[in-house]
């Protein structure tokens, strides 16, 4: 091997090899102050027109954030709160929020029940209780009517995420309700 190759192969295990820049909580938090009108004050929302981001993956907040930057996710709200960060602080909120505790956003206990029975077929990618798994967002603790809507708009087409169309669509209203139902009840 001539000495470029050398070179080339030297620098691409220092940057493999290298440590990643750690996110800035207090950073994340400060930038939060923007997000906890709808999102809480510490990141539970209170309504079921918002999720709550406690407890969410940094893998998924981050390319959530990313998504609604680019406007490959529509929210008129979010994609201008998200047009101008700056990789660097998506990724102090996705820490900031990642870091915090979720908690249950009720339920109505009978629907719950019934969600639960059906909730095995979410856990492949959503974890077990719905906890969250990476890429795949925590639907434990959010709002029912939050679940629901999302779920819903799943259905429609309206929101696009490649298995979770097909498979809302398979769903009945009763279903959907109840899962909403169960997801709110986990923390």
């Amino acid at each position: 091997m001539n000495a470029i190759g050398k070179t080339a192969i030297g620098l691409v295990f220092a940057l493999l090899l290298s440590p990643a820049r750690a996110a800035d909580i207090n950073a994340g938090k400060s930038r939060a102050a923007a997000c906890m009108g709808c999102h809480g004050s510490a990141g539970v929302s209170n309504s079921g027109l918002f999720p709550s981001l406690a407890g969410q993956s940094r893998t998924y907040l981050e390319a959530q954030l990313k998504h609604f930057r680019s406007g490959e996710r529509v929210n008129a709200t979010m994609n201008a709160m998200a047009k101008d960060l700056k990789d660097e602080e998506i990724q102090n909120l996705a820490a900031y929020y990642a870091g915090l505790p979720g908690k249950s956003a009720g339920g109505d206990a009978k629907l719950a029940a019934a969600g639960k029975e059906k909730a095995a077929m979410c856990m492949g990618c959503h974890g077990n209780e719905l906890r969250g798994n990476g890429q795949f967002p925590k639907l434990a603790g959010q709002h029912p009517d939050y679940i629901a809507r999302q779920l819903t708009d799943f259905k429609s087409g309206a929101r696009k995420a490649g298995p979770m169309n097909p498979l809302a669509q398979s769903l009945s209203e009763d279903d959907i309700k109840a899962l909403a139902e169960y997801a709110g009840s986990l923390h």
